[in-house]
């Protein structure tokens, strides 16, 4: 089974790859990978961890969360790329009419609880409620993993998207090609295989987005409504040391203060600026220095298992490891020496 998504000229024009996941949709899959046994290399430590956490109102989300069929579109709004506060306002705000229509569905599928009803009539202390139980639960299972399921995301990124600078027809075709096998391009129609049901999608000048997840499993997914803005989300790599126990234990990354003793402050900086990846060129605007002092440091903390570098045309792009990202804590620390131009500043 699959879903064909029909491109125009307009279409191909207005591709967006995302940069990092998106808090609302990571939440959704999150829930359904917390109900099966699916990557138990990757993800068993995290469910024992996460369910023994699981409050009521957070168990309150599998009930719209399944792990199989439907899952409501309303629970991952588009505002949400602007983070998870966006995401939860967006969702607070959602329409009657989306609610009625997506409980809806839901309910074809599974019998819902009697606070469905009134979640479906738009009821300002349901919707309240469970704002509240998406912002524990992401506290809970999603937030202690943020630097390293960024570092995962920016590393494939640079492998695959970065050389993908055109937007032809043929460019799109190798570009989805990388990101997932079970997406293929047959200009002008970008078939999503592996999904449930059979269907068209004809974006009408929309464009599509790209969104990488790291609790995507095995196969890319869409909205199922075809009026709302066009998605697919597609799985990147599922590193078994993600979702490592320790990442979520205060004690486990080494203080800014240690971080500068075991690094010095230069290699700090730089290790910090590249969690979000950076050339050569932007590094050394960054911390104020030459390019050249840039590669001798860059070289030393590839040397130490802490960044991966990748040649992409005329520039050396820089993205954590695992590791790498494990050091990082806490809030950012200022430049070696230098300012930090606008552009390079990082929320």
């Amino acid at each position: 089974m699959a879903v064909r998504i029909h491109f125009s000229a307009d279409d191909l024009a207005q591709v967006r790859v995302a940069t990092e996941p998106d808090p609302m949709w990571e939440v959704l899959l999150s829930l359904h990978l917390l109900q099966t046994r699916d990557g138990p290399l990757i993800f068993d430590a995290w469910r024992r961890r996460v369910s023994g956490g699981l409050t009521a109102p957070m168990r309150c989300l599998l009930t719209l969360a399944r792990p199989r069929g439907y899952s409501p579109d309303f629970l991952t709004p588009a505002a949400a790329a602007g983070g998870l506060d966006l995401g939860i306002d967006a969702l607070l705000s959602t329409s009657r009419d989306r609610l009625r229509h997506d409980l809806t569905e839901l309910a074809a599928e599974q019998s819902l609880p009697s606070w469905a009803g009134r979640l479906a009539e738009g009821d300002r202390e349901i919707l309240r409620h469970l704002g509240q139980a998406i912002w524990a639960y992401h506290h809970l299972a999603l937030a202690p993993y943020r630097q390293r399921l960024q570092a995962q995301t920016t590393a494939h990124l640079a492998a695959h998207v970065r050389a993908a600078h055109s937007r032809s027809a043929s460019a799109l075709g190798r570009l989805m090609a990388a990101l997932h096998p079970r997406l293929c391009w047959a200009d002008p129609v970008l078939t999503v295989h592996g999904l449930p049901g059979d269907w068209d999608l004809h974006l009408q000048g929309r464009g599509l987005l790209l969104l990488p997840s790291f609790f995507c499993w095995r196969v890319p997914t869409l909205l199922k409504d075809p009026v709302l803005p066009p998605v697919v989300v597609y799985p990147i790599d599922h590193s078994p040391e993600i979702l490592a126990c320790d990442a979520g234990d205060p004690g486990a990354s080494v203080t800014r203060r240690n971080l500068v003793a075991l690094l010095g402050r230069t290699r700090a900086v730089l290790l910090e600026a590249v969690a979000s990846g950076r050339t050569t060129s932007e590094l050394a605007r960054h911390a104020g220095i030459a390019a050249a002092t840039v590669s001798h440091h860059t070289c030393v903390l590839r040397e130490a298992g802490l960044i991966v570098s990748r040649r992409m045309g005329g520039s050396v792009h820089h993205t954590l490891t695992p590791l790498g990202a494990d050091l990082l804590g806490g809030g950012p620390m200022a430049p070696a020496t230098g300012a930090v131009p606008a552009h390079d500043t990082q929320p």
